[in-house]
């Protein structure tokens, strides 16, 4: 027949219930018969014994029990302190003889004990920048759990919130959340449960602005203040530049020439130490060809003008005067000239005081 099927949590405690009767005795009676109990643990490879009741005296592991004392036919086992390494198939096996010895029954019956595991406390964690609109993930994990967890995830503040597939995964504990925004910041709890247990985690979701329109504008004025303050800067050294440059380069086309001044170049030096305070063209100054016409006027030299004696030639026998050397003291030109003298120039005055 098949084992039965018992379940129990760990760190419980559980009684895999076994009993016996003899055949063909009446119900009433009270027979007298020694048993001989034994309790094993089936491992992979052998039996593991951890009860025995043998003429009258107890075996047992730690932990391990028998429900009543004996002699009993209720020989029910009591194990505590339950481990998740003590599931598997326990058989008991019990052997009646009376008091003369002889056998008056055999029989063995098995159990299958599964022992549950609560789930360990889950570790939550944020993946992802929660930033307003990118997209972030919500993981919760048991590390240990029998059978294997399950997961809820709900927001408890600033409002209550209870999320579904498909954002949520039952079975991997994720929660993905898409295109967050501000309003979406609060307390979250994960919640792995199985049949026998749960435990909690929970992460906080600070949703922040990030490099967003705030910080982005920012950086677009910046920019622009930068590169108009560039553009200022190549203007300016442009135009000084060019203001530099004009004065060199400025030839007005309308500008009047100067005037040249219209006596001979040989005669047109003026000694270092005269000045004249006005010079009247000499063409306006020269006497006009052949006898004055009457009432014409005579040019008369500037009362401010200095004149300067003209040296007086000396008559020769022939009648034409001979230059001479208006150098004082009788010293020669070429004596002059190795002493460092400059020749100057005195311009000759007509008879009326002009310079010609």
């Amino acid at each position: 027949m098949p084992a039965t099927k018992l379940q129990a949590v760990e760190g419980g405690e559980v009684v895999l219930p076994a009993w016996y009767t003899l055949q063909g005795e009446v119900s009433s009676a009270q027979p007298r018969e020694i048993p001989f109990v034994m309790w094993f643990f089936q491992l992979k490879d052998h039996q593991d014994q951890v009860l025995s009741y043998i003429n009258g005296h107890t075996k047992n592991k730690h932990g391990v029990s028998l429900v009543y004392s004996m002699p009993s036919r209720n020989v029910s086992l009591r194990l505590e302190g339950l481990q998740e390494k003590d599931s598997g198939p326990y058989s008991c096996s019990v052997n009646v003889q009376d008091k003369e010895g002889i056998d008056r029954g055999h029989s063995i019956k098995t159990l299958e004990l599964n022992v549950l595991v609560p789930p360990a406390p889950p570790s939550c964690h944020l993946l992802g920048v929660p930033r307003v609109g990118a997209n972030v993930t919500l993981s919760c994990q048991s590390p240990r759990s029998k059978p294997a967890a399950q997961y809820q995830w709900d927001r408890q503040l600033p409002s209550f919130q209870t999320f579904f597939a498909p954002g949520l995964d039952i079975t991997s504990g994720s929660l993905r959340l898409t295109n967050i925004s501000s309003s979406m910041s609060g307390v979250y709890v994960c919640k792995a449960h199985n049949e026998v247990g749960t435990a909690q985690c929970n992460v906080t979701l600070e949703v922040s602005t990030g490099p967003g329109a705030a910080v982005v504008s920012g950086a677009v004025v910046g920019t622009l203040v930068g590169l108009g303050l560039l553009a200022g800067l190549v203007l300016l050294y442009h135009r000084r530049g060019k203001a530099l440059e004009e004065p060199a380069n400025d030839i007005k086309e309308d500008a009047i020439a100067p005037r040249t001044l219209p006596w001979a170049k040989s005669s047109d030096t003026i000694s270092k130490n005269g000045t004249l305070s006005s010079v009247t063209s000499a063409r306006a100054l020269r006497p006009p060809h052949g006898p004055p016409r009457p009432g014409a006027l005579t040019p008369t030299p500037s009362l401010s003008s200095r004149v300067l004696p003209s040296p007086k030639l000396p008559m020769t026998d022939g009648g034409h005067p001979q230059p001479v050397s208006p150098i004082p003291g009788g010293v020669s030109s070429s004596a002059l000239g190795r002493m460092g003298a400059v020749p100057v120039m005195v311009p000759a005055q007509s008879q009326a005081g002009s310079l010609v």
